[in-house]
């Protein structure tokens, strides 16, 4: 596994490092124009969203280093200027911004890497299923879940030090696009399970079952990596909190959805539709509630 030692170990989280590949295809894939020249076009057309994320990622990667960041082994400093995630500067100091903007900023090449390779992959399965307003849509609520969960995991661990310090450096920082690939990984497993897709039932097993190995496996590896930094004292931490917090929201934000393949286009509409404003809410519900925390510290 790769590792990102910061200046000061305990400082940095780190959402995933490398990530067991999936071995899954788009349900498409049998399905694309048989002409090669004309391939590469289509697959592009038939998931806009999935490469228009991955190209943020990798944009604002450039950009970082392009502005000085180090490619490898940036700092806790360097990935907080560009908007990594840290339970004091969002609870304390307001910048709830950092909620998002966490989800494309990455801890060097080969955590973008690891992490675009999987988006790639299931978002070229989940696109045709939930559509590109679908998948932007989970992609976007799934990561804020799961760094909302981060920062109340890492606010509950770290509070006493802040009360007593006053300094939000005590919080970890976190970067990454895991929380947000592992809720398009949990909204997969709800929409592959619908009998409406127009693809043999026994691969539509196969696909669910591959997807449910991603999860599964690299939940296992992330918890062991945390277990062994803890025992070794190592400055790498893998943020365990964000992976369930968007597998969790991802398999909710799926459940009232029907897949876009199979059923008629008002109809998965509206479900979209009821599906980003019941995760909207739930979100802004959770995120009313983390404001109050540092009040509650200070006054207790």
């Amino acid at each position: 596994m790769g590792s990102y030692p910061p200046p000061n170990p305990s400082q940095e989280i780190v959402h995933e490092e490398d990530f067991a590949q999936p071995e899954v295809l788009p349900p498409t894939a049998g399905t694309m124009e048989s002409q090669p020249v004309r391939r590469s076009r289509s697959r592009w057309l038939g998931a806009p969203a999935t490469y228009l994320l991955v190209g943020i990622n990798c944009a604002v990667f450039l950009w970082m280093v392009w502005r000085g960041v180090s490619p490898m082994n940036p700092t806790v400093d360097q990935l907080m200027h560009f908007g990594a995630d840290n339970a004091g500067y969002v609870l304390v100091s307001g910048e709830w911004a950092r909620i998002v903007t966490a989800m494309f900023v990455h801890v060097g090449f080969l955590h973008l890497a690891t992490n675009m390779w999987c988006l790639w992959n299931l978002g070229l399965l989940a696109e045709p299923l939930m559509g590109s307003m679908g998948v932007l849509a989970v992609y976007i609520l799934t990561g804020a879940a799961g760094n909302l969960l981060s920062t109340l995991a890492n606010w509950i661990s770290s509070r006493a030090d802040w009360v007593t310090l006053h300094d939000l450096g005590v919080f970890p920082a976190g970067a990454g696009a895991s929380g947000a690939v592992f809720g398009i990984a949990g909204a997969l497993i709800v929409l592959l399970k619908s009998n409406l897709l127009p693809v043999p039932p026994s691969e539509l097993k196969k696909l669910r079952r591959s997807v449910i190995y991603f999860a599964a496996i690299n939940l296992v590896i992330g918890v062991s990596i945390s277990v062994g930094n803890m025992a070794l004292h190592s400055g790498l931490n893998i943020d365990n909190w964000a992976h369930v917090g968007g597998f969790s929201c991802g398999l909710l934000f799926a459940a009232p959805l029907v897949p876009r393949l199979g059923s008629p286009r008002r109809q998965f509409n509206f479900r979209l539709r009821v599906a980003i404003g019941m995760v909207v809410g739930i979100l802004v519900l959770f995120g009313f509630y983390l404001a109050q925390l540092p009040r509650e510290a200070i006054s207790g």
